[in-house]
């Protein structure tokens, strides 16, 4: 069985080792059918060096800490420099 992959923005770096990653959906509302924008949170374990912004994949890992489940594999795409 494979662990789960997601591709996600990073929207926090600033504490060691850890980076908050945002996952964005598009899921239907029940009643009414119109398209929404979910956005899910997930802290992952960093040692690539992701800075906020960029798009990076994370996968699945044993729990590293009380919230952090995740791990960052690569930097899909680097954030615009401003």
């Amino acid at each position: 069985m494979s662990k789960a992959e997601k591709l996600g923005t990073v929207v926090s770096d600033k504490m060691t080792n850890t980076v908050v990653v945002a996952i964005e959906r598009v899921v239907r509302h029940e009643l009414y059918g119109k398209a929404q924008r979910r956005t899910s949170k997930f802290m992952a374990h960093d040692e690539q060096g992701a800075k906020t912004g960029d798009q990076v994949a994370i996968v699945e890992s044993r729990p590293l800490s009380k919230n952090k489940r995740w791990v960052v594999t690569r930097v899909v795409r680097k954030a615009k420099k401003v």
